[in-house]
């Protein structure tokens, strides 16, 4: 059971390269490839900003070819990756299949893309269609996330694409490919209220579930914050994933506001990923042992 984490996080401090050199360091066994650097997003101000990241130039492919060799270099791959976002914004979807190709040589099997919050699994799946002829030629499979959106008057989150069960469901279904997979967002998920649980979602999805995205929340704010720390019972998570016969790997995307604690520096991030690493571990280890 391969333990993985995002990279985006410790890569604003140090890098990509550096990035994968301390989660190998760290323990772990994969590598999650964060692209959302590929542009900078204002969500407050919906305003898209440039990029000069190594992604966006001519020699991405070779950028992202030399991160898949840094990661088995140093003992660990890349397991999956994540595209940038939000797909709303039609300067972002042009760069998906970007996205997709780097993912494959950096050597992961799975991509990441959004759902576009607003529109419908018919809708949504039009997208995904466009971009399935390409990925399998990548060899690489493509994941759709349960998203939410945030009621301002109720001060909560509320309904987006795949968001409950039976949207993530409607999702994967419109589209009827094997190369659409599921990553279910355990702190989104959690993050419903009574509408759904990530067990619960696990369940409905069963083996379309193929990756995760791990991280603990109050199950009210998208906090990003290490497992076993705030409210979410990752008991029942496991018994849900052991339930299905989960195959895929554990993958931590665990925000900034925990990383950055102690500032920037490679002592401070490799004692936070060594947290991390030893809860996303602790998880693993009882999902074999049920």
């Amino acid at each position: 059971m391969k333990t993985s984490t995002a990279i985006g996080a410790v890569a604003r401090h140090v890098g990509e390269e550096k990035a994968i050199e301390l989660v190998a360091r760290a323990g772990f066994d994969a590598f999650d490839l964060s692209m959302t650097s590929m542009f900078r997003y204002d969500k407050a101000a919906c305003r898209l900003f440039d990029s000069d990241h190594p992604f966006r130039g001519k020699d991405y492919l070779a950028f992202a070819r030399r991160l898949g060799r840094i990661g088995r270099d140093c003992g660990i791959v890349c397991n999956q990756s994540h595209a940038p976002f939000p797909v709303k914004r039609k300067e972002i979807r042009e760069w998906l299949q970007h996205a997709l190709e780097c993912t494959a040589e950096a050597g992961g099997r799975i991509c990441v893309v959004h759902p576009n919050n607003d529109l419908t699994a018919e809708e949504n799946a039009e997208m995904y269609a466009e971009l399935l002829p390409f990925a399998k030629g990548c060899g690489v499979k493509i994941a759709t996330e349960n998203m939410w959106n945030w009621d301002k008057e109720q001060d909560r989150a509320a309904f987006a694409a795949c968001a409950t069960t039976q949207s993530f469901i409607e999702h994967i279904r419109a589209v009827n490919d094997p190369y659409l997979v599921a990553c279910v967002d355990i702190g989104h998920a959690e993050m419903m209220g009574e509408c759904v649980s990530a067990a619960e979602m696990i369940r409905g999805l069963g083996s379309a579930v193929q990756a995760l995205h791990i991280h603990d929340n109050d199950k009210w704010k998208d906090s990003h914050q290490l497992p076993y720390t705030m409210q979410i019972d990752f008991e029942a998570v496991l018994r849900a994933l052991k339930d299905i016969d989960y195959q895929g790997d554990f993958t931590l995307e665990v925000g900034g506001e925990h990383i950055n604690v102690g500032g920037g520096s490679e002592e401070a991030l490799l004692a936070r990923l060594s947290e991390m690493y030893a809860a996303v571990r602790r998880m693993a280890d009882r999902f074999v042992s049920m």
